[in-house]
């Protein structure tokens, strides 16, 4: 199944990302064990942050309709969402997707 790397851009609202951050942590564990996001991580760095998502899916719409029901894009703190289909080449992870 190819992957689809999603890049999000938050909005500068700390505070109302602090309080959905336990639903929207919900929200991906139940895809993991879906099978439908294989790693997510924010980034740690740039004036507002964002996050960095892989999920598992048939196609770009399915993988774009995922992070819409993300709670963070829902609550409108996700000003930008980037999806791009991706394929895996080389590399010391390689085999784990």
């Amino acid at each position: 199944m190819p992957y689809f790397p999603t890049i999000y851009r938050y909005t500068a609202d700390e505070a109302t990302r602090d309080e959905v951050r336990p639903t929207h942590r919900d929200y991906l564990a139940g895809l993991t064990q879906q099978g439908r996001l294989a790693i997510s991580g924010r980034y740690v760095d740039g004036d507002r942050g964002g996050a960095l998502l892989i999920f598992v899916a048939d196609s770009e719409a399915e993988a774009r309709e995922l992070s819409a029901q993300d709670p963070f894009v829902l609550a409108g703190l996700v000003e930008e969402r980037t999806v791009r289909e991706w394929q895996p080449m080389s590399g010391a992870l390689r085999d784990q997707f």
